[in-house]
């Protein structure tokens, strides 16, 4: 698979995990020595699921183009979920995600409606 914005790739991996939530996208969490990393700045956004833990976040910049917390990780998830610590995924609604060469619809969810910046 592979994640990109404004035409950057920002990952590539063969060994995604893939997280399925009720009512959400099948999110996609990339070992992060598949991420570019160095396109990504650490943002202080953290968010608190009950279910994995509290997340953080990274922005991209590509060109002008700069998209906040676009990308996130559980550094320490609650025990019940530890295959995705220290994972990075991608808002599937502001990336362009492509699975084996096939470009991925954006999925119309609240995250949708964050404008780059």
């Amino acid at each position: 698979m592979r994640v990109a914005v404004a035409g950057q790739t920002l990952a590539e991996s063969r060994r995604p995990w893939l997280l399925f939530e009720t009512g959400l996208p099948t999110r996609y969490y990339l070992p992060k020595a598949d991420v570019r990393m160095d396109l990504l700045t650490p943002t202080g956004s953290e968010t608190q699921c009950p279910y994995k833990g509290k997340a953080r976040y990274w922005s991209a910049r590509v060109g002008d183009v700069v998209e906040e917390d676009i990308a996130w990780s559980y550094p320490f998830p609650i025990p019940e979920c530890p295959k995705i610590a220290n994972l990075v995924a991608f808002y599937n609604e502001r990336a362009d995600i492509w699975v084996d060469g096939e470009l991925q619809p954006k999925p119309d969810t609240p995250w949708s409606r964050l404008p780059a910046r």
